[in-house]
């Protein structure tokens, strides 16, 4: 079995390099955009001589795509857009991966997909406190009211199921929480914001739906092996997972001291109204960060679940305990 894997250089998209060469003896072509990360990869390359190649290119060059699925059984596509103009963004996700899969009709070959979604794509803004998301969750109905990372994930998974249903193509997809390890520095905006100073804590009580990176991982060989490709879909989270307060308090005891506000959701949600209401006053002066959709789809309080994970073999490796040690350790010698 050969593998290309793109975003390969990527924070999850290095681990998923490192599991599949560990936990698998599939041959794997990386194919990389940017000059990110290459040290580890070229490392690998120099440990796993006979089964690593890496490719140098662009999703959005026809020829570049038509080079990288030329011999291969699977793709894990990871690449995506994370920040940036959403132009920019919607042209990294959504036309580099219409570009990759017509690449993969064009071959003739029977390639198979593990495309990496995203919680985002899940619209949670009007489901009720607490709610369980688990694969069945509706999808976002309004992702212009959310963001544009929301928005291009969205409209990335529409078109890889619009190449399953026209194309046939075989698809499996996992949609990762909370990703985070070594490597990252941040706080997830589910914890809170940081705002001049002022850490606004706006996650309270609610659990984060963490997946370490290595966990998560895990979750593509899983499914390469166990899915049955006919647009399953798999929630990526841990087991044990943490609260927002819990996270928080631990971050203050192993990294550093911060000043934090807590604010409950239902201050939130008027903060919000209110914030919508100066926006629309102001003829859009005051940009409209924080408004009641938003404020309802990221801080309302949720459960979730990994059982559909499980059922083809995937287990949490790495406990939580573990993990936010492993993370919190990094983030204390790195963020000076």
């Amino acid at each position: 079995m050969k593998v290309l894997i793109t975003g390969g250089n990527g924070f999850l998209g290095l681990a998923v390099v490192k599991k599949t060469l560990e936990l698998t003896d599939y041959q794997i072509k990386c194919f990389i955009r940017s000059s990110k990360n290459l040290n580890e990869l070229n490392q690998l390359q120099i440990q796993y001589s006979d089964r690593l190649e890496i490719q140098r290119g662009s999703l959005l060059n026809d020829q570049n795509c038509a080079d990288a699925v030329c011999d291969v059984d699977m793709i894990y596509h990871l690449a995506a857009a994370t920040g940036g103009a959403p132009a920019e963004m919607f042209l990294n996700s959504s036309v580099a991966t219409d570009h990759l899969l017509k690449a993969v009709i064009s071959s003739g070959r029977d390639i198979k997909v593990v495309f990496c979604s995203s919680f985002s794509v899940y619209g949670t803004a009007n489901l009720p406190n607490n709610s369980i998301i688990d694969e069945n969750t509706c999808l976002e109905a309004e992702p212009l009211k959310r963001d544009a990372y929301s928005l291009t994930k969205l409209y990335q998974e529409k078109l890889v199921r619009e190449y399953f249903e026209r194309f046939h193509l075989p698809v499996a997809v996992i949609r990762p929480g909370v990703i985070y390890g070594p490597g990252l520095t941040g706080i997830s905006g589910r914890v809170g914001l940081n705002l001049f100073g002022l850490f606004l804590h706006l996650g309270g009580k609610n659990l984060l739906p963490l997946t370490y990176v290595d966990n998560c991982a895990d979750a593509f060989v899983c499914v390469s092996k166990g899915a049955d490709f006919q647009f399953d879909v798999y929630n990526a989270v841990d087991d044990d997972l943490m609260t927002s307060r819990e996270f928080l308090r631990a971050y203050k005891k192993t990294v550093r001291k911060v000043f934090s506000l807590p604010i409950n959701y239902h201050v939130m949600i008027f903060l919000s109204w209110l914030c919508e209401k100066y926006h629309s006053y102001s003829n859009g002066q005051l940009p409209d960060v924080f408004t009641r959709y938003k404020t309802a789809s990221i801080w309302k309080g949720r459960q979730y679940t990994n059982v559909k994970l499980k059922s083809i073999g995937w287990t949490c490796r790495v406990s939580t305990k573990t993990g936010l040690k492993n993370y919190l350790t990094y983030m204390k010698d790195n963020l000076a």
